[in-house]
């Protein structure tokens, strides 16, 4: 069943994008990078128990060494294009190996900052560097052809993309079948009986670091060879915070977790940016509602729904699941409206619109009008809000109420590998 569904995802992967237009392209592609990025950060995060605060520092070095391996081929250098993405895994490696080696000296909510504060000295010093970063304005550089592809439109850069991402989720998965990937699930259950056990600890952290950093740096060389130009900003907080999301959201529990979540808000992004400019405060209440409700992720809450060993337990299931789809949708109406409304009324539009009028005039959303002063326009909203969080507490009581069996929890532990 497994085998089956991957194949058939890969073969939309394949065959579909080139029926689709180039902002989907775009789209697809920018998925496939999240979710590399993703998966190299839930090696250290999700198995190792390393939560890493400043990862957009081994995203960016990884950007900036394919960059100028591509402005050397443009000056003569012969390098094949679709093997450009190995000098963001060296220089990933590398950096990690030396910043991984200082961070692991401290475990918990220091190796957090320490990583965080290592992110942030990139962050910083990349404006005032160069010739390494390019100044504020960064580097830009241009995909060369190689053989009879000339790697000029979006969807060959995103065949690129995928080869490299199926490879190294290949690698990823693979590392975890190994007695080295074992030890990593041992760091984070038991550090200290590792260390009895006669293991070097601190060691084998900077080297699960490194490993993490190294297709990390394959993760922001793609994104280097698909935009062809990074500056210092790849460094920023808001890279790292980013993958944090995409981990936990899409199920850190789970080797394929974070890609359900890269994937759901890559596609969020692409879909509702150009909706509303109050997408990233949607963004991070998904985050905040998942983190409260279903904390082992999107892919930990579907793998639960579908590993119950009885089809009479996923009946009992059904209802709850109702209840928590209704007081999602009431939820997701109540915020829409009232985040959208306050965003309009506090906005420079509304603001001109209001200058010299006797009354708050009427205002424009979801292609009705409505009365700033009238209670139908606030407690209609209020009433659906207030439905939706009681449709959705009353889901997650019953859903707790019914208890998975031995055979469900036995399959829930192997999962959590």
């Amino acid at each position: 069943m497994k085998l089956m569904l991957g194949a058939l995802l890969l073969a939309a992967a394949l065959g579909l994008p080139p029926f689709l237009g180039a902002a989907w392209q775009n789209a697809l592609n920018t998925m496939l990078i999240a979710s590399l990025y993703a998966l190299a950060f839930n090696l250290l995060a999700g198995q190792a128990g390393l939560l890493s605060f400043g990862h957009a520092a081994y995203f960016g070095v990884g950007s900036f060494a394919v960059l100028h391996l591509m402005l050397a081929t443009e000056d003569g250098l012969a390098f094949p294009t679709p093997l450009l993405p190995l000098a963001g895994a060296a220089a990933g490696l590398v950096a990690g190996l030396v910043a991984g080696w200082f961070s692991t000296m401290r475990s918990g909510v220091y190796f957090a900052l320490v990583t965080l504060a290592i992110a942030e000295l990139f962050h910083s010093f990349a404006p005032h560097l160069k010739e390494l970063f390019g100044g504020e304005s960064g580097i830009s550089g241009m995909r060369m052809p190689w053989g009879d592809v000339m790697f000029g439109t979006v969807l060959e850069v995103y065949y690129l993309t995928l080869a490299w991402v199926l490879v190294c989720g290949l690698l990823l998965w693979g590392y975890t079948r190994t007695p080295f990937g074992r030890l990593t699930l041992a760091i984070r259950d038991n550090e200290q009986r590792v260390r009895f056990m006669g293991y070097d600890a601190h060691l084998a952290k900077t080297v699960i670091f490194a490993v993490s950093a190294m297709f990390t740096g394959v993760a922001g060389a793609l994104q280097a060879v698909s935009n062809e130009t990074a500056n210092y900003a790849v460094f920023g907080a808001h890279v790292s915070s980013q993958v944090v999301l995409f981990t936990y959201v899409g199920g850190a529990t789970l080797f394929l977790g974070p890609v359900f979540g890269a994937v759901a808000f890559s596609l969020f992004a692409f879909l509702v940016s150009d909706l509303t400019r109050s997408w990233l405060f949607y963004q991070g209440l998904i985050f905040v509602l998942v983190m409260l409700y279903a904390p082992t992720g999107i892919g930990g809450a579907v793998t639960q729904w579908l590993h119950q060993p009885r089809a009479r337990i996923r009946a009992q299931l059904a209802g709850p699941a109702l209840w928590v789809a209704f007081g999602g949708l009431g939820i997701t109406c109540g915020v829409v409206f009232l985040t959208e409304a306050v965003s309009v009324l506090f906005g420079l539009d509304y603001a001109n619109l209001k200058r010299g009028a006797e009354t708050l005039p009427d205002f424009a959303l979801m292609g009705l009008n409505w009365a700033p002063l009238s209670p139908l326009t606030w407690g209609l909203p209020l009433g659906i809000l207030a439905g939706g969080i009681f449709a959705l507490r009353r889901g997650v009581r019953r859903l707790a109420d019914t208890e998975p069996t031995s055979d469900t929890n036995a399959t829930k532990e192997g999962l959590t590998a």
